[in-house]
């Protein structure tokens, strides 16, 4: 009996559904594992400290492109693990379903080093501990073209060249090399943070940029960002049944426009949240300036089985099982931190020598200190005293006055009502009418002018002024420099250097002489000489933050960038009291730019209203 359900075949139609090669299905995994040279950074660490390593080499050229390298001193391989770790779905974390569930090592896919050598050329070299010789292993395009034994110490080198070599089309779409470099350091200090008792060492085009000892996490997050966050740094500690909190956040007054400094791990793994970085930006409500984020490296600790970390390919997105309880356990312990760091005075180690009291000698007698008092004493007395006497010639102090007091108090009242606000007005030589400039808490300015009535966003306003007066003197006079007299040394992150180097070049065109001064550090020199009132530090800290996501695509864009930050950086803020001449200045000058309605992000500089438009506030 025939299956009346059945879909007969059409006739003359072949089968359109194939097994795909090993090769195609191997760069199809790829796809969704190693998106980018940093990808592999991430997988080759993480199974190098999975093997036991304590100390582990990252060496770089070409931001990966050209070669990824990675050196252990872990257990390493038997050349039967070696070749078995080549293939999919080969591991030595997962023997059951159930694993899945409590994992807490790293490199457990089984998936990495297959799609690693399904678009790269792979050269393995390991030794395991039992073993007097190590296996050499070369891979190209997932296919072995050599296999030999090899003489090494113990541990294990994969050096991954030529990535994507074969996939030309996702080659072509690699970023930058200064993109993905920051790509491969943010891999970098993830799985160094997290482990900071191992030693960590990252070498780019033969340039040492990170040597990480063994250490605490607070020396861990100092060694990674710079001595500088040694003060910025508050710790964190909170134990509950649910979740164990640990770590440090950032002061906030340290925090940063840009992201980049917000690390989360649990059991010992990043990950991302927006749930719980909303959890900590509320934390900061009130403490930190709109628009900037507080830097933290919170460390959590759960039972493995109450989070699932195979939500995503790349396992950077957790699910929690408790995520609401969590987030205000979160919330509350970093509002203690910060108010800890509010009312709690530092600790000073350094004592106070005044309070140093020597050890008595052998045999002395140590005597209770007495207090004489003259209770007949009377500084009033008159000045037949000698007490007096002595106290009025020989001494600074004078007897209280008494006659006279009134003229204390000649021309106060004028004084007081000179410092009332007052209106000032400003009578124009050549013109009818006057022209009234009042500030208005010390935020805005009102001009009133045969116009109407102009009320100035004082920042804003003075913004715009800047910048249009930076571009025209700058632009007009490239590479005119006005040299420092005491330059400025900038102690930079190895990320931020990077964003620093790639724009000097650009920099120099508009006047900024800046000089590497070895490792991380920079040295400014001199600055446009049309910006002589710059705060250094600031501008360029901004102009990094600026670069770190949104690089301007050519020399010119990031010269008006660079400009634009120098302009918001010298305008005066709000909250500073302005003289009349000064403010009027400020409106003629800004009545005079191109675009006067607008400041340098989109928003105005005034507002107008003229007669008709005050006309309709009293027609209703």
């Amino acid at each position: 009996m025939t299956n009346p359900t059945a879909i007969p075949p059409l006739h003359g139609m072949s089968d359109i559904i194939k097994m795909l090669p090993d090769s195609i299905a191997n760069q199809i995994a790829a796809g969704e594992v190693i998106q980018r040279p940093a990808s592999v950074v991430k997988e080759l660490l993480e199974n190098s400290v999975d093997a036991g390593a304590t100390g582990i080499q990252l060496i770089i050229k070409d931001s990966g492109k050209t070669l990824i390298q990675c050196v252990d001193n872990g257990q390493g391989m038997t050349e039967a693990d070696a070749r078995m770790s080549l293939e999919r779905h080969a591991t030595s974390k997962i023997s059951n379903a159930d694993d899945l569930f409590r994992i807490k090592t790293m490199g457990f896919r089984g998936e990495a080093m297959a799609s690693i050598t399904a678009v790269a050329q792979m050269d393995l070299k390991t030794r395991s501990v039992d073993r007097e010789v190590g296996t050499n292993i070369l891979v190209e395009g997932s296919k072995v073209k050599y296999q030999d034994v090899c003489a090494m110490s113990t541990g294990t080198t994969i050096s991954i060249k030529n990535l994507f070599y074969n996939v030309p089309a996702r080659r072509k779409f690699l970023k930058s090399d200064a993109v993905e470099m920051r790509h491969i350091i943010d891999e970098f200090q993830r799985v160094s943070l997290v482990n900071p008792y191992l030693e960590f060492k990252l070498f780019h085009n033969g340039q040492s940029l990170f040597h990480l000892p063994a250490a605490k996490v607070r020396q861990r997050i100092i060694g990674i960002l710079g001595k500088g966050y040694n003060e910025k740094l508050v710790p964190l500690e909170e134990e509950t049944d649910l979740v164990k909190l640990s770590g440090f956040i950032g002061k906030p007054d340290a925090a940063k426009k840009s992201r980049g400094e917000q690390f989360l791990f649990v059991n010992g793994r990043y990950f991302k949240s927006s749930y719980f970085h909303s959890a900590i930006q509320k934390a900061f409500e009130g403490l930190v300036p709109h628009g900037h984020h507080p830097s933290y490296f919170i460390y959590f600790e759960v039972e493995p089985s109450t989070i699932d970390v195979n939500i995503h390919p790349t396992k950077t997105e957790i699910k929690f099982e408790d995520e609401r309880a969590v987030y205000a356990i979160l919330r509350s312990a970093v509002k203690r931190s910060i108010g800890q760091y509010h009312v709690s005075p530092s600790i000073d180690f350094e004592p106070e020598p005044a309070f140093d009291v020597l050890p008595p000698k052998k045999g002395q007698h140590i005597e209770q200190p007495g207090i004489t008092v003259n209770t007949n004493y009377n500084p009033f007395e008159s000045t037949e005293n000698p007490r007096n006497q002595d106290w009025e010639r020989g001494s600074s102090f004078q007897k209280p006055m008494t006659a006279g007091w009134e003229a204390l108090y000649t021309g106060m009242e004028s004084a007081l009502e000179q410092e009332q606000p007052q209106e000032q007005t400003l009578e124009l030589s050549g013109d009818d009418d006057q022209i009234v400039v009042r500030q208005i808490g010390n935020r805005y300015v009102l001009v009133q002018s045969t116009e109407g009535i102009f009320l100035l966003h004082q920042y804003r306003a003075h913004a715009r002024v800047l910048f249009e007066s930076f571009e025209e003197s700058i632009m007009a006079n490239q590479q005119v420099a006005q040299q420092q007299l005491f330059p400025v040394t900038l102690e930079l992150t190895p990320q931020d250097a990077e964003i620093l180097k790639s724009a000097i070049e650009p920099l120099a065109q508009i006047g900024f002489e800046i000089e590497h001064f070895g490792s991380t550090s920079y040295i400014v020199r001199g600055i446009p000489a049309a910006c002589l009132d710059l705060n250094i530090d600031e501008t360029i800290a901004g102009f990094i933050d600026d670069l770190r996501d949104n690089k301007p695509g050519s020399a010119v864009k990031l010269q008006q960038q660079v400009i634009k930050l120098m302009a918001q950086h010298t305008a005066i803020r709000s909250g500073v009291a302005l003289k009349a001449q000064e403010m009027l200045a400020m409106y003629r000058q800004l009545m005079r730019c191109k675009q006067p309605q607008f400041d340098l992000t989109g928003k105005p500089t005034f507002v107008l209203m003229n007669t008709g438009m005050i006309d309709k506030l009293f027609s209703a």
